[in-house]
C-alpha cells in the first residue's frame, strides 16, 4: 500500500523550530551529501530515499519526522545498583505521549553522538556527569512510530553505570520530557512489567535496543 502522509506539524512548527527541511520535494535534495553522512547506508530511487531497515506502511511522505532520509539521535542509558543488588535505569515520560524513553535527541551538526547523549541527559533529567566515563555502541536503526519509508531514525547508544551510589542522583523532567525517574531494570521484563502496573509503556523505537542492552 503506497500511503503519502506528512504530520502538519512538520510544515508549521517544524519548519518554525528548525527540526524539519524546509523542503518539500526529496528530489531537490542533495542525497550525495546526505547518504555519504549516513551512519547506515540508503538508497535512493527517482530522487526520492528509502527507508533501509523497514516498510512502515507510509510510502511517501515523512510521517511526523521533520527530516528526509536518515536522522542520526543519540540516547543515554544510565543505570547505578542499590545496596540490596537492584539494578535502576534513567527513564523519561515523553510529552508526546508515545510513553516512557531514555533520554535522548538528534545529534546536532559538528556533535559528536556522545557528546548529543550527555547534553540531552541534562536536558530532559537534570542530571550532568562526565563525559570521560561513557561507553558508545555503534549506530542501529530503531522502529520510531513517528517514521515512514522516506523518513528514519538512527540511533547510538552511550552507557554509563554509576556503580552502587549512597543514593540515586535527583532527575526531574524537563525540555521534551513530561517526568523523569529511576525505574527498576534487573532486566528487560522487570521495566517492562513496572511500567505495566503504572499504566505506561517503553517507547517502541526503544523495546529492543534496551532488550538488548539490558538482558530479556
Amino acid at each position: 500500500m503506497n500511503r503519502t502522509f506528512t504530520h502538519p506539524d512538520v510544515f508549521t512548527i517544524g519548519i518554525r523550530d528548525g527540526w524539519a527541511d524546509p523542503e518539500t520535494d526529496p528530489t531537490r535534495i542533495d542525497w550525495i551529501g546526505r547518504q555519504e553522512a549516513a551512519a547506515i547506508p540508503f538508497e535512493v530511487v527517482d530522487g526520492r530515499p528509502v527507508n533501509p531497515c523497514e516498510s512502515t506502511g507510509i510510502r511517501y511522505g515523512r510521517n511526523e519526522l521533520g527530516h528526509w532520509g536518515e536522522a542520526l539521535a543519540a540516547d543515554a542509558l544510565v543505570t547505578a545498583t542499590d545496596r540490596d543488588g537492584h539494578r535502576w535505569v534513567v527513564m523519561i515520560c515523553r510529552s508526546d505521549g508515545h510513553g516512557w524513553a531514555l533520554p535522548g535527541g538528534f545529534v546536532d551538526p559538528g556533535e559528536t553522538p556522545g557528546a548529543a547523549a550527555i547534553r540531552e541527559l541534562a536536558e530532559e533529567t537534570g542530571l550532568h556527569i562526565p563525559g570521560s566515563f561513557w561507553q558508545s555502541a555503534r549506530a542501529r536503526y530503531v522502529p520510531d512510530p513517528r517514521a515512514s519509508d522516506e523518513a528514519w531514525m538512527v540511533t547510538v547508544l552511550a552507557h554509563v553505570d554509576l556503580g552502587i551510589p549512597n543514593e540515586l542522583p535527583e532527575v526531574i523532567g524537563s525540555d521534551d520530557a513530561a517526568c523523569a525517574a529511576w525505574l527498576p531494570v534487573d532486566d528487560y521484563r522487570t521495566l517492562d512489567v513496572f511500567l505495566g502496573y503504572l499504566g505506561g509503556v517503553v517507547f517502541p523505537a526503544h523495546r529492543r535496543m534496551l532488550a538488548d542492552a539490558l538482558g530479556q
